[in-house]
């Protein structure tokens, strides 16, 4: 994704923390306390530090491999560095997917909350012509202005945590109870494991812009540890809140806003749902700034046909990759509700993960610095993130194998195209 003139680079640690966090934090948070109740009861805020500790072999691997490069395009050069263009394009790909799939689910769980407060959007055909128009709508606004600036995204921030950090204080200084905890069995642990990860799901984005970083290579791999113990804790005690304060109050999509209601009555439904909406919509407009950019990058190296290279004249954005990406989320948005696309969101992401960990032992050893601890840290990741996939249902991989196949063609598309523009005349 490295260009001629590429943008400056202006991004510090902090900001870079913003774009991990906008990554991770969406709608996940407002929906997995009641899926992961429902699933292993009160021992779900422990599943949810465990996960994090699970998740760590991954997020390290991350953390080597960015710091062994400062431009652009995170998976994609990990993939192509260590085996060839076509490993990257997947890498990049599965990113692109996963993104769809986010995207969709997000803004589902987005019209769940207002539904709160908009009883016409429960279900049916008003909600999802409400998701198709959100999505939409973040399109055009991506496609004809950049507002995804860290000062936006540092404001959004702080409005999606307030109201999570208000309903945390209201379990600890409330009158309620906390449940004791109870041991699940291992195979409702098993029901929801995809889930559980798609909490984590997103950390990589902060990888994709590492050319706009002051110093990438020290500052992205501090990121990715520090933000991953940070988001675990806060849905952690997210989770133990929606427990003390009232498990069981809303349905799985909207579970936060009947808490609220508890802790401080209607107003405080008002708050979650708004709270709901800004967090969704900053982590959707953070995937439509960053994950076109990646379709825009795999077509400068030739990777996706020059179709979605094109920018916008006017704009100076690449219109055509954006439009694109958009399409296919509101397509997506058709075919499911959150749980069933963030579970295809999480295997399209696991294919990423696992070329990502391979990549960082076959980069090592082609330069001869073999490290012992990346060995341990790269296998541990694609064991954990290949046991992950294969608790994908049916339907995810179908879902998973379209949009792959989708992705196969048109880069069988850009490398005809590649070969042809090469052919003398």
């Amino acid at each position: 994704m490295d260009r001629p003139n590429a943008p400056p680079r202006t991004v510090g640690f902090w900001g870079n923390a913003l774009f991990q966090i906008n990554g991770m934090i969406g709608s996940g948070i407002f929906a997995l306390p009641a899926v992961l109740v429902t699933a292993v009861g009160s021992f779900a805020p422990i599943l949810m530090i465990l996960g994090g500790i699970m998740f760590l072999p991954l997020a390290l691997v991350f953390a080597w491999l960015a710091a062994r490069f400062d431009g652009s395009g995170g998976p994609i050069l990990y993939g192509k560095a260590a085996f060839g263009n076509f490993a990257g394009f997947q890498a990049g790909w599965g990113r692109y997917v996963a993104g769809i799939a986010a995207l969709a689910a997000n803004t589902h769980v987005m019209i769940a909350y207002f539904a709160a407060v908009v009883p016409a959007l429960d279900g049916g055909a008003m909600a999802t012509v409400a998701v198709v128009a959100v999505i939409g709508g973040l399109t055009l606004v991506n496609l004809f202005s950049m507002k995804g600036s860290v000062a936006t995204l540092g404001i959004l921030t702080i409005l999606k945590l307030l109201p999570l950090s208000l309903v945390v204080l209201a379990a600890l200084f409330g009158s309620f109870t906390t449940p004791g905890i109870d041991l699940p069995e291992f195979g409702k642990v098993g029901s929801v494991v995809l889930l559980l990860f798609y909490a984590f799901t997103g950390f990589e984005s902060v990888t994709v812009p590492a050319g706009e970083a002051h110093d990438p290579k020290r500052d992205i791999p501090r990121v990715l540890l520090t933000m991953l113990a940070a988001v675990s804790l806060l849905y952690a005690l997210v989770i133990w809140a929606y427990l003390t304060i009232g498990a069981g109050t809303g349905t799985s999509e909207n579970a936060l806003a009947g808490t609220a209601e508890i802790a401080f009555g209607q107003w405080g439904t008002l708050l979650i749902v708004i709270g709901a909406a800004v967090s969704i919509a900053a982590n959707n407009f953070t995937s439509l700034v960053v994950i076109p950019r990646m379709a825009f990058g795999m077509a400068q190296q030739g990777m996706l046909p020059k179709w979605f290279e094109q920018i916008s004249p006017r704009f100076l954005t690449p219109a055509n990759s954006i439009l694109f990406y958009g399409a296919l989320a509101m397509a997506a948005s058709l075919w499911g509700g959150f749980v069933a696309l963030a579970a295809a969101s999480t295997l399209a992401r696991m294919l990423t993960y696992m070329i990502s960990a391979a990549a960082l032992p076959t980069i090592e050893r082609r330069e001869g610095t073999r490290d012992p601890l990346h060995l341990t840290g790269a296998a541990l990741a694609f064991i954990a993130s290949a046991w992950i996939a294969s608790h994908a249902d049916a339907w995810a991989w179908t879902m998973f194998g379209s949009l792959t196949a989708v992705g196969t063609v048109l880069y069988l598309v850009a490398a005809r195209q590649s070969t042809s523009a090469a052919e003398p005349a």
